[in-house]
């Protein structure tokens, strides 16, 4: 045998490895509404914390879908108003009668802070005025089912979580979401398998910035938000904080879902950009590592199946088909179709691009954009 042959071989065995010893993590199975979690004997007191920037055209909706939160506890909320220009203060203020809603502006950004965790931060301290055993930070796009924090609590007691998070189901309606959103949450769980997330026996830590209940006591020993105060991918610096602290826990839900639409390939382009060479610790070398592993994992398959004969051809079907069949759970959980799963390849080389456009931002002085300001950059 060859050794193109042995080469041709590869991507499949890549591709074994990933299906059966990544943690599983292509099921989808780590979901808030796999099991029935028993209700608390009492219920903690909660504060939500939302920052926000120039959220007009979503706050509403958003902020709407927490008052209406059907918590038995205490249930504070505070949103952050990260220097918006656009009236998000405004009318957050207008929408609240019954006083548990506090808006604060949000001070200058000082330097080495992420202008996320430094909005969350004056949050904290507000919050911290008042007794409260809970933090709920909360992204400003993101929509609530009523009963969301009643089932975190729950949750959170039960297993005595320090950090509980969940993955809001991201808008799926455009064409350019159709195509790319499924992916982006399949790539996500490839990087950090959710249930070695939420095993006490593995390192691996991450949680999804758009919902994260954290046990205050767990986060002030941690030593609170300046610890990671410069992180560009803040939801899994907070995880990795927490989980040395005590358990976490990670998972998909439709109980939260992000109410801003991606219009196009471009509105993408920019939230993968955003973070996606952090990922990568701003290395030119990882960058260079990444691109080549992923044309081996996308582009070698694809080739093989067209071009190549013999058993070079039935090895580029094969990991062409064991990697369009990992795709179909979360396909599923977005509800699109499992046909759309031998697309996969087009979308991964898409993504490659989205990274790389990541570093030319950075290198650009133009790297983790956030509301049209950029952050500072952790190296």
């Amino acid at each position: 045998m060859s050794v193109l042959t042995v080469l041709a071989f590869l991507p499949l065995a890549i591709w074994l490895y990933l299906l059966l010893g990544r943690g599983m993590f292509w099921r989808a199975r780590e979901r808030d509404d796999v099991q029935e979690i028993p209700e608390p004997g009492h219920w903690p007191s909660v504060t939500a914390i939302v920052p926000a920037r120039n959220e007009a055209d979503v706050i509403a909706r958003s902020i709407g879908t927490l008052l209406a939160q059907n918590y038995p506890g205490t249930f504070s909320l505070i949103l952050v108003d990260d220097q918006s220009e656009d009236g998000t203060a405004k009318i957050s203020r207008e929408l609240d009668a019954s006083g548990r809603l506090m808006v604060i502006s949000g001070a200058a950004r000082p330097a080495g802070w992420t202008g996320k965790l430094w909005a969350m931060s004056q949050g904290i301290a507000h919050a911290a005025k008042e007794p409260c055993d809970y933090f709920w930070f909360t992204d400003a796009d993101i929509a609530h089912a009523p009963d969301n924090l009643r089932r975190l609590i729950s949750r959170a007691e039960q297993q005595n979580l320090s950090l509980t998070s969940l993955m809001a189901k991201l808008s799926c309606t455009t064409p350019a979401e159709r195509f790319l959103i499924p992916a982006f949450v399949y790539f996500f769980q490839m990087l950090y398998p959710f249930a070695w997330v939420n095993s006490a026996k593995r390192r691996m830590a991450a949680a999804a910035g758009g919902c994260m209940l954290v046990k205050r006591v767990s986060l002030e020993r941690a030593g609170g938000l300046a610890v990671i105060h410069n992180a560009l991918i803040d939801d899994c610096a907070l995880g990795k904080l927490m989980k040395a602290q005590g358990p976490i826990w990670l998972g998909l839900t439709e109980r939260a879902v992000s109410i801003r639409p991606y219009a196009d390939l471009h509105a993408i382009r920019r939230m993968v950009a955003r973070s996606a060479f952090a990922q990568l610790n701003y290395s030119a070398l990882l960058l260079t590592g990444m691109f080549v592993g992923l044309s081996v994992m996308f582009a070698a398959p694809v080739l093989l199946a067209l071009f190549g004969t013999g058993v070079r051809l039935i090895a580029g079907i094969a990991a062409w088909l064991v990697m369009a069949a990992s795709f179909i759970p979360i396909l599923q959980f977005y509800g699109r179709s499992p046909r759309w799963a031998l697309a996969l390849p087009p979308i991964g080389l898409l993504y490659a691009v989205f990274t790389l456009d990541s570093a030319v931002q950075h290198w650009l002085g133009r790297g983790g954009m956030w509301k049209y300001r950029a952050q500072v950059m952790a190296q």
